[in-house]
């Protein structure tokens, strides 16, 4: 059996037990999601999960941080959080050097701590809940070295410094090592504000000769739509566009062929599971939680939970798109 389906059989297991003990559960047990952004459409979904199981285990579970890009506000809304003492925090991590010491703050108080959708693996959480990310970087490379048959200038929109961003960047340098008639143009800080990424491609698009901007990349989910729609205006139709994620508005320029392929995460799963490990902790609590399990064998907890990734092109959109409306009803 491989690696990554011995986890999944292992998390079934894990959670199929949790939901056998759902009469153990009391609403004075809260659990707290702590984001930035949290007015993404992504993050929405994630909330749609922590409802769902908040339900099912009539618990306390809410998401909590600021509306816009904001590392130092997200660190204030996770001290907050953290004292209340609930029973445990989720948390994702725009800036490790910051969010760190109230994680491991947390953690030496007794509050579990786990983090989804991005790591901040030198800390004391309990282990991670998401995407692999340089994975996710090499399924989107791949797609760009095929649209783009191997030659071209690319730019990437990321925001430099946030962990789960640097390894999808890590993933794509990986593929176009492989293609040496592939040139990285530009590496755009977008700092949070997917109207960076919209001005900086009008802006690229008037570029012609050798400084052509033959594709765009986006890292995270905001500016794939702002890409889009910059293309969706244009004339010219032979410029390749690599988004992330599966909001509606983007899935719905992947079926209209404006982005040749977007990268699909579970932000739902990753909150919905994370809850459940949390809570599995809460009642069945580690000897410690300050210990190192990373490095131990026979540890009784995951270093990391892989919620899976997947490629969306005009080949199966329809399916994500009924899928997401499926979700909505």
């Amino acid at each position: 059996m491989v690696a990554g389906k011995f986890v999944s059989v292992v998390v079934a297991a894990v959670c199929a037990a949790s939901l056998a003990g759902c009469g153990r559960h009391s609403s004075n047990e809260h659990y707290y999601l702590v984001t930035a952004n949290t007015q993404l459409a992504y993050w929405q979904s994630a909330a749609a999960g922590l409802d769902k199981i908040a339900a099912q285990y009539r618990v306390h579970a809410e998401m909590r941080g600021p509306e816009k890009f904001d590392p130092q506000g997200e660190v204030d809304e996770f001290r907050a959080v953290a004292a209340l003492k609930p029973a445990g925090i989720l948390v994702s991590v725009v800036d490790p050097a910051l969010m760190q010491p109230e994680i491991d703050s947390a953690v030496n108080a007794g509050i579990p701590v786990i983090t989804v959708d991005s790591d901040a693996p030198n800390s004391r959480r309990l282990y991670f809940i998401g995407t692999n990310n340089r994975e996710a970087g090499q399924l989107g490379g791949h797609a760009l070295v095929d649209k783009l048959h191997g030659k071209g200038n690319v730019v990437f929109f990321t925001m430099p410094g946030q962990p789960n961003l640097d390894d999808r960047l890590s993933g794509y340098e990986d593929v176009l090592t492989t293609a040496p008639g592939i040139h990285v143009a530009d590496i755009v800080d977008i700092r949070g504000q997917g109207t960076v990424a919209f001005d900086k491609t009008e802006a690229m698009m008037a570029q012609t000769g050798k400084d052509r901007v033959d594709a765009f990349v986006c890292l995270e989910a905001s500016a794939g739509k702002e890409v889009g729609e910059v293309l969706r205006r244009s004339s010219e139709h032979d410029r390749v566009l690599i988004a992330m994620d599966v909001d509606k508005d983007t899935l719905d320029l992947v079926k209209q062929g404006v982005i040749a392929a977007t990268v699909a995460q579970k932000p739902y799963t990753m909150a919905y599971v994370g809850v459940e490990m949390l809570d599995l902790e809460h009642h069945n609590p580690l000897p410690s939680l300050t210990r190192v399990y990373d490095v131990d064998p026979f540890s009784p907890i995951p270093t990391f939970i892989d919620t899976g990734v997947a490629l969306v092109n005009q080949n199966n959109v329809d399916a994500y798109l009924q899928a997401a409306q499926g979700q909505v009803n």
